[in-house]
């Protein structure tokens, strides 16, 4: 016999080996030549799909319901704010709260043209955080300060009066701000520095993640936009804090018995001036800048009625003046009745 194949018999072996396997996955077809349903097709579309988006150069840092909560404590502080500057500027001031949102530090930077710039800081939380005015804004608080209607002024630069005009304001401001987050964290802002310039602003590196808080600003018939910059490190070790729900527990949370008399012990402590009008007289400047050693004025106030004595420029008692000792005293008589 030949060792070597025919044609015939190589063919008979393949077909052979080929029936064998065909014979035993006999059933696989059957399921192949089913043909799909639709739920079946939208059931692989829809895993198809099952995926987020997620880039990885801007991550999210805070959830949804954190930036809510940040979202209230700021409008907040536009109320509070406005209504504060509006005491202080003698007009109407209205700050209305655009926009919240997460994004890269060096983004927050492109998104501003000319600005002053006040560094902050927010201890006990560690970092620095920026707030932000446009210079049209800016200078119409300045000269509602001075005196003006509130008028705007083509320049991007302070001068050196204008300067701690500008802090006064951003410091009323502050404690708005400190109201604002007392059911979060009790914060004391402070002002570490003023720029013109952003470039001269690095309180986070370009890449960190910030939390940009965007205002719109009304002082009169003048309108601008103020911003705050809040890095991610700074509010990290408060994040487990900011829920919608601890917010309103903190905030409406009522005092106990136990603080209502440490706050009555603190009160009872505080150092109040106190002093005794002895009467008042009327003078012109030619008679003030002429007063000498000797001289007597006369009082409004007769020798035989009471004295008003003042506390923190209140007036509080009537009393008689006496003697304790060597040293002169006040003997009370009765309460100055509004």
């Amino acid at each position: 016999m030949s060792d070597i194949l025919s044609q015939e018999e190589i063919e008979a072996l393949l077909n052979s080996l080929q029936g064998e396997s065909v014979s035993d996955s006999a059933p696989a077809p059957q399921l192949i030549a089913q043909p799909a349903s639709s739920s079946n097709r939208n059931a692989a579309q829809k895993a198809a799909i099952a995926y987020e988006v997620y880039d990885f150069r801007r991550p999210d840092k805070f959830s949804k319901e954190q930036l809510r909560t940040l979202q209230m404590l700021h409008e907040t502080f536009a109320r509070l704010s406005g209504s504060s500057l509006s005491a202080y500027l003698r007009t109407h001031v209205n700050i209305d709260l655009i926009s919240l949102e997460q994004v890269p530090y060096e983004e927050y930077l492109r998104s501003i043209n000319s600005s002053v710039f006040t560094i902050m800081s927010l201890p006990p939380l560690t970092g620095q955080a920026v707030m932000e005015m446009e210079f049209g804004l800016v200078f119409c608080m300045i000269d509602r300060l001075l005196g003006g209607p509130g008028r705007t002024v083509n320049r991007n630069v302070l001068t050196d009066i204008e300067r701690p005009l500008v802090r006064q304001t951003v410091e009323r401001m502050f404690s708005a701000l400190k109201s604002a987050w007392e059911g979060i964290v009790v914060v004391n802002p402070g002002i570490d520095g003023m720029e013109t310039s952003a470039q001269f602003v690095q309180i986070a590196p370009p890449t960190d993640i910030v939390v940009t808080i965007l205002f719109e600003v009304r002082v009169g018939n003048v309108r601008g936009a103020m911003s705050l910059c809040i890095p991610f490190l700074i509010l990290k070790p408060i994040t487990t804090k900011l829920s919608a729900q601890k917010w309103f527990v903190t905030t409406n949370r009522k005092h106990s018995p136990l603080h209502r008399r440490q706050l009555a012990v603190q009160v009872q402590n505080t150092p109040v001036e106190a002093c005794i009008q002895l009467g008042k007289s009327r003078l012109q400047v030619r008679e003030f800048m002429g007063l000498q050693v000797g001289d007597v004025l006369r009082l409004d106030q007769h020798a035989s009625k009471d004295i008003t004595m003042l506390v923190s420029g209140t007036e509080k008692f009537y009393g008689m003046p006496a003697m304790n000792g060597k040293k002169l005293a006040f003997t009370v008589t009765g309460l100055v009745e509004k």
